[in-house]
């Protein structure tokens, strides 16, 4: 310990110890300083006035009478003080007692000098209660990163809603959703700057939400949203879920404001990890370090996950301990160790993320990687996929990923070859040879990203749109529609109205996604469903559905259709009824959020007709009718 620190901390035990004196003791101090000595030269401190030109010498004041004996001399007012006159000692408090009890509950020497800056504030009752100024503040009427006038939902439409109803919303989306567009759909309306329904705590709505965005893989937008509250008014829900948001992003340190803000207010292990690296970061390296070897000592955390905080911590200091991560005995992945580990540029064991891939909750990792920027194109590409067919990596993005794989010199194998179609599939002269490049992708779509290989529509949208509308390519129409729809490209796709035949599968995507199409009569529904070969005749009871939702089939027609696929679209239940009614009164932000609660699952076998009725309806009532014709048009395609 040097002496200035020891100095420092012996000042720290002082102000503790003159704490527990009490104010009385500070007084004392106060009265035993001297008068302070002027440094200036005899005349240049207290200079005699001058007297005015015209000065009349006025009545001289009473003289005091002579103080009688026994009795203290009085002072006069402007003359020096007279001895013994002051405060009398016998009239002062008692200073309080210290007890044994007291003088152990203060910290050792040693103790102040392993206190990181938050917790000797805490100690001398200096901890702020924000780290933002009172001017500065934001308040929480609205919270949201996405306004009105940049596509967000109208922010009141929850501020008289039942709190109970979008609670129970919220909390029962869990998973995933089976549509691409119904979660473009949730993300818009869970990022747009919203009241907090009535009854309900605006902090406990933001977390709800963040929460949802999180299982939905969104964890940029998670970490925008948590970022427009203030840190000071984090709930420990909000907290929890910011942290993930932050770790499952690649951004260690934006973590950094609330866990040091909050300090203490959690003892677990990752708590303590996430301490020790914002103290590293905050200048405290050598407290960081004891920190860590605390925890290492204690088994706060497993070895792999204190070891992966210490050489991020080390980072930050100039004096840095080489740190060897031990992978041995380590055969399972987790979020912290995916996230620290890339962070750090630690590359993981052969097969340890494949095998969490493929693992309960593997789906974490892939989102995840997809967009960590730390990672190279080529490694990020085959995780890509997934987030493509959920919804999170846009078409744009998607090319632009294979073609710094393309660019790559380095770069092999199936990402490689990918990469090369796509470019030809842009590029080449002959439009069949585009065709044939993307029939190869959308074969190839498992490797994409797996499930039913959506992401390589989503890959080839652009491509698709570039091939010209002709009967000469009639037999590849379906999937090039299917393609462009997956990126929204509606006018491109109606392009194509003209050379399909009637009640075909391209025409049926058509029918459903075009802006101003017309009614639908049986027969060409009929066509179409006596042509489809899909399990359980999932594509036609989907095209009847959505078709009925979007207003495209008369009531009568939709009975009579639904009725001969054996499909009761009038069968009621609790979700139909509280999104019929969120659209009745047009709440689009309810109707939305009720949408994704039944959309929710792995592939659209676990989609209902019955489901995607009301939704397509509601969604079509409430002036969302672009959306909705999109998830149709998507059902029919993945149906």
């Amino acid at each position: 310990m040097n002496a200035r620190h020891r100095s420092f901390s012996a000042s720290v035990l002082a102000i503790a110890v003159a704490g527990a004196l009490g104010g009385a003791g500070l007084a004392g101090l106060a009265m035993a300083q001297g008068k302070p000595e002027s440094l200036l030269p005899p005349g240049f401190d207290d200079p005699a006035p001058a007297p005015s030109p015209r000065q009349t010498p006025g009545p001289r004041p009473a003289q005091a009478p002579p103080p009688q004996q026994g009795q203290p001399p009085v002072a006069q007012p402007g003359a020096p003080p007279v001895p013994g006159v002051g405060v009398d000692p016998a009239s002062l408090p008692p200073l309080p007692a210290i007890s044994r009890e007291d003088l152990a509950r203060l910290p050792s020497l040693e103790s102040l000098e392993n206190m990181s800056t938050e917790e000797l504030d805490q100690l001398l009752g200096l901890t702020p209660k924000s780290d933002i100024p009172a001017g500065a503040q934001r308040a929480l009427t609205r919270v949201g990163v996405l306004a009105v006038e940049e596509g967000g939902l109208p922010p009141m439409a929850l501020a008289n809603q039942s709190d109970k109803l979008v609670r129970a919303a919220l909390n029962g989306t869990q998973g995933p959703l089976v549509s691409r567009w119904g979660h473009i759909l949730l993300r818009r309306a869970l990022a747009s700057r919203l009241a907090a329904p009535l009854g309900m705590d605006p902090v406990e709505f933001a977390a709800l939400r963040v929460g949802v965005l999180n299982r939905m893989g969104e964890f940029a937008l998670t970490r925008a949203v948590v970022q427009d509250i203030d840190t000071a008014n984090w709930s420990p829900a909000l907290t929890q879920e910011a942290l993930g948001a932050y770790l499952a992003s690649g951004d260690i340190t934006g973590a950094c404001p609330a866990v040091r803000l909050q300090g203490s207010q959690r003892q677990d292990g990752e708590w303590v990890m996430w301490q020790a690296i914002c103290n590293a970061y905050a200048g405290e390296t050598a407290l960081a370090a004891t920190q860590l070897d605390r925890a290492l000592f204690r088994g706060a955390a497993p070895r792999v996950d204190v070891l992966l905080a210490r050489r991020f911590a080390g980072a930050a200091g100039r004096a840095q301990r080489g740190v060897n991560i031990e992978w041995q005995g380590v055969d399972d992945l987790n979020p912290w160790r995916f996230g620290l580990a890339n962070a750090v540029g630690e590359p993981l064991p052969a097969g340890l993320l494949d095998s969490a891939l493929t693992a309960r909750g593997g789906a974490y990792y892939a989102r995840s990687g997809a967009l960590l920027p730390m990672l190279p194109a080529t490694t990020r590409a085959p995780l890509a996929g997934r987030a493509a067919r959920e919804g999170i990596l846009s078409a744009d993005a998607m090319v632009d990923l294979y073609s710094e794989v393309h660019a790559d010199s380095a770069a092999s194998g199936d990402a490689k070859a990918h990469a090369a179609a796509l470019r030809e599939a842009y590029l080449a002269a002959d439009p069949a040879a585009r065709i044939a490049a993307m029939q190869r992708l959308w074969a190839d779509g498992a490797k994409l990203g797996g499930g039913d290989g959506y992401g390589a529509r989503v890959l080839t949208a652009y491509a698709a749109a570039r091939i010209p509308a002709s009967t000469e390519h009639a037999g590849a129409a379906a999937d090039l529609i299917a393609a462009m729809l997956a990126a929204g490209l509606d006018r491109n796709a109606g392009r194509w109205a003209n050379v399909v035949e009637e009640g075909s599968l391209g025409w049926a995507l058509i029918t459903l996604s075009a802006a101003n199409g017309g009614a639908v009569g049986q027969g060409p529904v009929e066509s179409f469903m006596g042509d489809d070969n899909s399990e359980g005749q999932r594509k036609s009871v989907f095209l009847v559905a959505g078709l009925a939702g979007i207003g495209r089939l008369t009531e009568g027609d939709a009975n009579a259709l639904a009725g001969d696929l054996e499909v009761d679209l009038a069968r009621q239940t609790r979700w139909t009824t509280a999104i019929a009614r969120a659209a009745e009164v047009g709440n689009p932000a309810l109707v939305a959020m009720l949408a994704g609660l039944g959309m929710q699952g792995n592939s659209w076998s676990q989609m209902t007709p019955l489901h995607l009725y009301h939704i397509t309806a509601a969604l079509t009532r409430v002036g969302l009718v672009a959306e909705a014709r999109m998830i149709a048009a998507e059902a029919v395609a993945r149906g």
